[in-house]
């Protein structure tokens, strides 16, 4: 068939702007891996999963459990994969970099763990509707896009502050005499201000109603100087027992802890043999459980989205450790007793400290 020079370039090059069209199309529509998506939240037949991480991964024990939890589910599924993406400590930056991760459409699931998580992948999630998150720690209900599950951290405050004021009330060394418990925040959120903070002194109270918090704010969740210069200064004002939940900043209020002489009390994994004889107790989550459960949920195409989940004490979520030689050794024997009975109450329903 005969056709005019002109009229073959033409079409040529009307071929060449369609496929470049499509190909710009393609790159900028808002998608994830997999093009069309189950009630369980599962993206068709592709399984990646990238682990955001709202900070650094090494030193952050929230933050190796969850990888931990991943990697764990992730291996057992020959055809799925992942990747651990740091977003750092600057949280004005998490958005940003969030949004850049969805944007690239590898990911049929982002999995992270932060109780700010929720309100910055809200607007994420509705920009890019094929993806789906996976939040723990955080709690966010009726988001068809999103799972949630937090930890009942009223519980472990208050499991905290139990231990805090029997240490003062036992006459533990280091403990000095005042009604003060301390808690130092890497920075104020809701959970810290509503949920933490309230059931620490709760705690403490439940031991002598006259105790008090001190709580004090490093502004960030890395500056272990700024740690270490608040809990001294909590120290001077009376507190023998300080929890930190700082991130990075925990370091300081340990060394701190180890050279003017107070006692720690330790969140969210095992803390005794990070200052021996200094730390009296460690409430701990079980990240790495949860983390493995609900990715093998998601992995099986099993896992509803928009349903918020809280577990705790009695689900086994939440725990205090009482079985390390370290806190045995440290902590008197009829201080263990009254404690190891508080957390058979919580574990038993004979007391119950719901999250509202």
């Amino acid at each position: 068939m005969f056709t005019h020079p002109e009229i073959r370039r033409k079409t040529a090059v009307s071929f060449l702007s369609a496929a470049l069209f499509a190909a710009l199309l393609a790159l900028f529509l808002p998608s994830c891996a997999g093009k069309k998506d189950s009630p369980s939240g599962k993206a068709g037949d592709s399984q990646s999963i990238a682990v955001f991480v709202p900070g650094v991964v090494s030193g952050s024990p929230v933050y190796e459990m969850l990888v931990a939890g991943v990697e764990k589910a992730v291996a057992e599924f020959p055809s799925a994969k992942m990747q651990v993406i740091e977003a750092g400590t600057n949280q004005a930056e998490w958005g940003d970099k969030l949004t850049s991760l969805v944007s690239d459409g590898r990911w049929s699931l982002v999995i992270t763990s932060n109780p700010a998580m929720p309100e910055i992948a809200a607007p994420v999630a509705e920009r890019f509707p094929d993806c789906r998150f996976l939040i723990f720690d955080a709690y966010l209900a009726g988001n068809p896009r999103i799972a949630t599950f937090r930890y009942n951290q009223r519980e472990q405050a208050y499991l905290s502050g139990y231990m805090a004021a029997l240490a003062v009330e036992g006459g533990m060394p280091l403990a000095g005499k005042a009604k003060k418990v301390g808690l130092i925040a890497g920075q104020e959120y809701p959970a810290m201000n509503g949920i933490i903070l309230p059931g620490y002194l709760e705690g403490a109270r439940a031991v002598n109603p006259a105790f008090e918090a001190d709580f004090r704010v490093v502004g960030n969740w890395y500056d272990a100087t700024k740690g270490a210069e608040l809990a001294k200064a909590m120290h001077s004002a009376g507190a023998g027992v300080i929890m930190p939940i700082s991130g990075g900043a925990n370091q300081g209020v340990l060394a701190a802890a180890r050279d003017s002489g107070f006692y720690v009390a330790w969140f969210d994994d095992n803390g005794y043999a990070k200052a021996p004889g200094n730390v009296i107790s460690s409430s701990v989550m079980a990240q790495e459980r949860l983390a493995y459960e609900k990715t093998r949920a998601w992995l099986e195409g099993k896992l509803p989205m928009g349903v918020p989940g809280t577990v705790g004490v009695a689900e086994g979520y939440v725990d205090f450790v009482s079985d390390d030689p370290l806190w045995v050794s440290t902590v008197p024997e009829d201080l263990r007793k009254r404690m190891l009975s508080l957390v058979e109450d919580l574990r038993s329903g004979k007391l119950k400290l719901p999250v509202e």
